[in-house]
């Protein structure tokens, strides 16, 4: 791995557990985080890749502080805000912001775009008004929004300009990381490239860390410096994106990647992805939580959990067989 990365954030052995209620009176535990471990640096792309439920967006928020975890770590600088208070909550917020993935639902539709814009810099600058719309038009000149528009509710804009929108807010106090949850899974195809390319645009021109939690995998490769794919609340696969792609290290990123069509294979006619059931994270097995849907399963398999495997140059899988 290159010697110039410098370490950002340290995810070591997070667990996360909700207790769900079953039947009438009965609870259990379900199971969302399951020893999840990662490395960002700074100044890229971390792409956290897979299905609806396997707990990206719960890391997601154990990182921004909304969930505590149960146990493990989150390192961010020399700060660990895996288990923070809400008011040590507050000291990192101006670090560590959210793109969200519905941009209607995350902005206030009773205050104008100027208002929200400028409202982060109110909170944690000693800047004056003027100052403060300084910034403002700057940045929307960088996301492409029209400072003239200032004055209108976030109804008045297309689901791509408040996304931009979105953005701007996310970016105005120049954060060490952004956290970007499906940020272009509610918009139309035609702009989820343009959304894309101005991310992009921004982070080198910001020098930001970007954490990008999606489920398609054709946007992983179009976005990242490095991709985790997680199963199961848990990290299955951990490799520079190059890496990754080329050879695979486990059965599910095999499986995820069969999914993307080519040239060469434009269609898939059966999806492999409806190979088996998925687990229950409410009772876990006691062996590999992928076992039931692979296809290279032994008895091993159901017995014993695996742990992450160095296979080089930072590409790490939890498969010894495969």
């Amino acid at each position: 791995m290159s010697q110039d990365l410098v370490k950002l954030l340290e995810v070591k052995g997070v667990e996360k557990v909700f207790k769900v209620r079953i039947g009438t009176f009965g609870k259990k535990d379900l199971h969302a985080l399951n020893g999840v471990s990662f490395d960002m640096f700074k100044g890229k792309t971390l792409s956290l890749v897979g299905e609806s439920g396997c707990g990206k967006t719960t890391i997601g928020k154990v990182i921004l502080g909304l969930y505590q975890a149960n146990s493990g770590s989150v390192l961010f600088g020399e700060r660990d805000i895996a288990k923070s208070t809400p008011k040590q909550r507050g000291v990192i917020q101006k670090e560590i912001q959210m793109i969200f993935q519905d941009p209607y639902s995350s902005l206030n539709p009773r205050k104008k775009i100027g208002t929200i814009l400028e409202q982060p810099l109110k909170i944690h600058t000693n800047m004056d008004h003027k100052e403060r719309m300084a910034v403002v038009h700057s940045l929307c000149s960088d996301v492409g929004i029209d400072p003239d528009y200032l004055d209108r509710y976030p109804h008045q804009f297309s689901g791509g300009q408040r996304q931009r929108i979105a953005i701007a807010r996310a970016i105005i106090l120049k954060p060490e990381l952004i956290l970007a949850d499906e940020p272009i899974s509610a918009l139309d195809v035609s702009i989820q490239a343009q959304i894309l390319n101005l991310m992009m645009d921004l982070q080198e021109k910001y020098h930001l860390t970007l954490l990008f939690i999606t489920h398609d995998i054709s946007v992983v490769k179009y976005i990242s410096d490095f991709v985790a794919v997680m199963y199961l609340g848990e990290i299955v696969e951990y490799a520079p994106k190059e890496a990754l792609f080329k050879s695979p290290r486990h059965p599910y990123t095999k499986m995820l990647l069969s999914t993307v069509p080519t040239i060469h294979t434009p269609l898939v006619t059966k999806s492999v992805l409806e190979n088996g059931e998925v687990q229950t994270p409410i009772d876990l097995p006691q062996g590999c939580f992928f076992a039931n849907r692979c296809e290279y399963r032994d008895e091993t398999c159901d017995t014993v959990h695996p742990d992450m495997v160095d296979n080089g140059e930072g590409h790490w899988a939890r498969c010894p067989k495969f």
